[in-house]
């Protein structure tokens, strides 16, 4: 049988030699002593240099422990638990953003930040599609600044295309780089033509600029003050940037203010750099030729039209500035294509931008109104049918293609417009399809194979289909009303057919008619 220990002996007494005596009993007697206690031991190890019996504690439990525990063991207990990454809530963003990123055109406050956003005298953040002819006109300034030599340089370009706003813009950077570079930076003098009393102001504003002491003799004129002041070496005079637009407005029967403007940059120690804006892209022609026979031929910088690519690049940049969306991209589209179909000017596509505006603006007063009426109608059903569609019009959040076509139709008259609204629906049918059909490199094709697009469009649209003697006699007539290009052949299956006005007119012309919005798409 197993020994039993004796009543006064620790149990742990055998696994710890090193223990002291006084914990055995005394000299092996038996008598019963006192029952020690676990913290009397533990204290007696600690009096002897005997480390704690490691003891397993719950990391979890010392998270929870009471403010009594030790923080050696709270941050021991942490730094053994390897710590999951905490999953942040989701996101939300202010009830300001989520209340604003749908435009309501009924809150007048979001519609006049939209008009505001595409007035014409509101400066957009940047000047977009013009990066190269600023380039030109910045080399130019910079090349007369770095030698200190006058220069003359002429801008010209369509109305609406951007010439005064990029000028406005070199401005901005010849002044950074004057200060970036430490060069002197030349004084400024931008007005415009069309402004001035009489033509020959021009060079008593350009004078007014130098402090020259006044002259007793009065006779002088501005423009002989001006010649005589650079006709001598001056260290003092700064260059002068002259900034004159609408030049075309100096034009007199002799051109001769035109001339000597342009003759102050060939005297010998002229400090004038002089840019010239005009509309008018043939004034460098009629001019020129004496210019270069003078020696003061200027630099020719031109701004074609927009491109509709670029005018919707342009609109949407000025539309960025909302939280929200304001138009159909198929609205902007069909305005750009118009405008640059027309003339390219980008201050008429924000004006017929505001014009549909207004068109929705016209068609929420009406849906306002309409409930009302409604409302004092005795018959129940007639309310009932009326309700739903002015739920409808409480949906509209952006201006549509037809609010454009509507604005459109103000803006552009055109008798071709006109013929075609006044069609027969398969005449109207037959432009379409001839649109779909040359939207393509293809310009032109055969009777037979218009027939066959006209065929599949009437299929698509569930309309019974004329046929081919009618088609025929259809296109002759659409011939004669200088619409479509009927070629000659023996055959009417082949004879050449084309389109004779552009694609962009038949579209306009079309787009305000649902059924005939969903063929063109």
């Amino acid at each position: 049988m197993p020994s039993i220990a004796k009543r006064g002996v620790s149990p742990i007494s055998p696994a710890h030699g090193s223990l002291p005596e006084t914990l055995a009993g005394s000299d092996g007697d038996s008598t019963p002593q006192k029952r020690k206690l676990r913290s009397h031991t533990l204290a007696a190890l600690r009096d002897s240099g005997v480390a704690d019996p490691p003891k397993r504690v719950s990391p979890r439990r010392c998270l929870n422990q009471s403010p009594n525990t030790p923080p050696k063991r709270i941050e021991k207990a942490v730094a053994d638990k390897p710590l999951k990454p905490k999953k942040s809530p989701a996101k939300r963003l202010p009830d300001s953003l989520v209340a604003d990123s749908k435009w309501n055109p009924r809150d007048p406050q979001q519609m006049s930040a939209v008009k505001e956003a595409l007035h014409v005298s509101t400066l957009p953040p940047s000047v977009s599609c013009r990066d190269n002819e600023q380039k030109m006109i910045v080399d130019f300034c910079k090349g007369c600044i770095e030698h200190e030599k006058a220069g003359s340089l002429y801008v010209c370009g369509c109305p609406g295309t951007g010439k005064s706003l990029s000028m406005e813009k070199v401005k901005e950077l010849l002044l950074y780089w004057t200060q970036e570079a430490g060069l002197q930076q030349p004084e400024v003098l931008a007005l415009n033509c069309t402004s001035l009393s009489s033509t020959s102001e021009i060079f008593s504003k350009i004078l007014s600029k130098y402090q020259l002491p006044k002259m007793t003799n009065k006779r002088t004129s501005a423009l002989q003050l001006l010649q005589k002041l650079y006709s001598e070496k001056q260290q003092s005079t700064k260059l002068m940037l002259i900034i004159a637009d609408e030049l075309d407005y100096l034009i007199t029967k002799d051109r001769a203010v035109l001339h000597d403007l342009f003759m102050l940059t060939t005297f010998p120690f002229s400090k004038c750099i002089l840019v010239g804006i005009a509309n008018a892209i043939d004034l460098a022609d009629r001019f020129l030729p004496r210019l270069q026979s003078l020696n003061c031929k200027p630099i020719i910088v031109t701004f074609r039209a927009y491109s509709p690519e670029q005018i919707v690049r342009i609109l949407q940049e000025r539309l960025k500035v909302l939280p929200y969306p304001v138009f159909q991209p198929q609205a902007l589209e069909l305005c750009a294509r118009k405008v640059a179909a027309a003339s390219g000017d980008m201050r008429k596509a924000l004006c017929i931008c505001r014009g549909a505006i207004d068109m929705l603006e016209a068609e929420l007063q009406e849906s306002t109104r309409s409930p009302y009426l409604s409302m004092h109608n005795e018959d129940k059903g007639q309310q009932a049918v009326i309700m739903p569609e002015f739920s409808k019009l409480q949906e509209i959040d952006a201006v549509r293609i037809d609010h454009m076509v509507l604005a459109l139709s103000r803006t552009f008259k055109s008798p071709v417009v006109d013929t075609i609204q006044i069609l027969p629906q398969h005449q109207q049918i037959i432009l379409c399809s001839a649109v779909k059909l040359f939207r393509g490199r293809q310009k032109d094709t055969t009777v037979g194979e218009l027939y066959k697009n006209y065929l599949d469009v009437c299929k698509s649209t569930h309309i019974p289909a004329t046929g081919f003697l009618e088609f025929s006699s259809m296109c002759r007539v659409l011939n004669d009303q200088g619409l479509l290009k009927l070629g000659q052949s023996r055959e009417d299956k082949l004879r050449r057919i084309a389109l004779k006005v552009d694609e962009a007119d038949i579209t306009f012309a079309l787009q305000g008619v649902r059924f005939f919005r969903n063929c063109l798409q």
